[in-house]
């Protein structure tokens, strides 16, 4: 009898059991109950045990503030904040909040959102996700990048080396968001030379290659038929090794958005034709498959699941 394959995990949360379990615990509440009418405690009680326990990892708390800003109702951080006005964690909360839904509500929203991130900033002068999310605001209003730059610089002040920090000042000045192709790759190229052994960050230059490819297809839908030219470049298949060298097959601990990057990766191995090596990392992403990059290319979950089982199923037989 065929064995059934399990489903694959495709969700903002990646693989953090944690905060998939409180959003597993609200999103009902909010569906059955209206704003949680019936329960024992505040919506917004299980988010604050899950930042209190976060702490001081940075990349962390980065990581599960921009989710549960973006997948839970404004509601529960509008709650927080008028329940205990002066929580350093609800304030951060609700500044991603507010900078989130901002872009669908016009400029006096922009302004709102704006000072929320700044009252955060003062609240948690040590916390750079404040930043992160003025970061996001002013992405989204098409703020130049001479402006993005110094609010960038507040948050890697606050944590050096923050994974999440570089690839959305990257995605900002990618030709996608408010910037060149040259000043992507060149930011990529001194980001990753400059990160230490063992960081994620030596991922960045895959990162923008795959940024440059979208980019690509965006001007013009048929490149994703004819994008293997960025892949076939010498300089892809150097990328990708500093990329297995200096980060995959250290001894690095997983960071909280490991997930996505092991993703970029397997991507980047199956189009600069190198199968073998990308098993050792499809097997650590397991069933957790991210949209992107997989979305640049037709029938993303199936051409997923064929690279991942392809070596795989060679073994067995």
């Amino acid at each position: 009898m065929l064995r059934r394959r399990p489903s694959l995990l495709i969700r903002p949360e990646l693989d953090d059991h944690p905060l998939h379990a409180i959003l597993a615990e609200l999103r009902p509440a909010q569906q059955l109950h209206g704003l949680g009418a019936g329960r024992t405690r505040p919506l917004w009680e299980p988010v604050a045990d899950l930042l209190r326990a976060t702490g001081r990892d940075w990349d962390r708390r980065v990581h599960r503030i921009s989710v549960l800003a973006g997948s839970l109702p404004a509601a529960v951080s509008q709650r927080w904040v008028t329940d205990r006005p002066g929580d350093g964690d609800a304030l951060v909360l609700r500044a991603f909040a507010l900078s989130e839904r901002a872009p669908d509500e016009g400029l006096a929203a922009a302004r709102r959102a704006e000072q929320a991130c700044l009252r955060a900033a003062q609240a948690c002068p040590e916390d750079p996700t404040p930043w992160l999310a003025l970061l996001s605001l002013l992405q989204s209003f098409a703020a130049p990048p001479k402006d993005a730059v110094p609010v960038w610089t507040e948050a890697v002040n606050r944590a050096p080396w923050n994974r999440t920090a570089y690839h959305r000042l990257l995605r900002y000045l990618s030709p996608r968001g408010h910037g060149t192709v040259p000043d992507m790759m060149d930011f990529a190229q001194q980001g990753a030379a400059r990160a230490p052994y063992g960081s994620p960050l030596v991922l960045l230059p895959v990162a923008a290659r795959v940024e440059l490819v979208a980019h690509r297809q965006r001007q013009n839908p048929l490149v994703a038929f004819g994008a293997s030219g960025h892949w076939n470049d010498p300089r892809a298949a150097e990328e990708v090794d500093a990329a297995l060298t200096g980060w995959f097959h250290t001894a690095a601990a997983p960071h909280a958005e490991a997930v996505t990057d092991l993703n970029v990766l397997a991507f980047a191995l199956t189009r600069t034709h190198r199968p073998a090596e990308a098993t050792a990392v499809f097997h650590r992403i397991g069933r957790h498959m991210t949209h992107h990059p997989w979305d640049l290319l037709p029938d993303p979950e199936r051409t997923f699941l064929y690279w991942r089982d392809r070596e795989a199923g060679r073994r067995r037989t």
